[in-house]
């Protein structure tokens, strides 16, 4: 009878010991889950609390430039109203090239076109200035 309860308690130690490690195995999973998700949720309101800043940074920068452009605008305002007031002698209004309205006359040329990026050719055949051997002799070649 000694050695069955001398092997129970042995069964009882090694099931405890084997019990033990495999609790302790299972809550590190468990712990590190924990852990994880609670990294998770701080991002997460993290990312919240930036969306919300961006927001509110976007409608501030709107309500201001809303107000800017008020603001010029009732300078200009001011502006063409001193000047209506202030400048309608007749001589001043034609150096401007503005009627006694105030509305800048515009010249009836009709060989006025608009600017152009690039020099146009005098001959057509002519080689233009982005040609590869522009500027080189017949028969010469560029050095790379």
């Amino acid at each position: 009878m000694t050695n069955l309860i001398l092997a129970a308690v042995v069964a009882l130690v090694a099931g405890l010991v084997i019990g033990v490690f495999f609790g302790r195995s299972g809550q590190g999973s468990t712990l590190r889950q924990r852990r994880a998700e609670q990294q998770i949720e701080e991002l997460r309101s993290e990312f919240t609390r930036y969306q919300a800043q961006v927001n509110e940074h976007f409608m501030e920068s709107a309500h201001l430039l809303r107000r800017f452009n008020d603001a010029y605008r009732d300078v200009n305002q001011h502006m063409a109203r001193g000047a209506n007031r202030l400048c309608n002698d007749e001589d001043w209004m034609g150096e401007l090239g503005q009627d006694s309205s105030g509305r800048l006359e515009h010249g009836n040329d009709e060989t006025s076109e608009p600017p152009r990026d690039y020099a146009p050719k005098e001959d057509p055949n002519a080689q233009g200035t982005l040609a590869e051997d522009y500027g080189l002799k017949k028969g010469e070649k560029r050095a790379i």
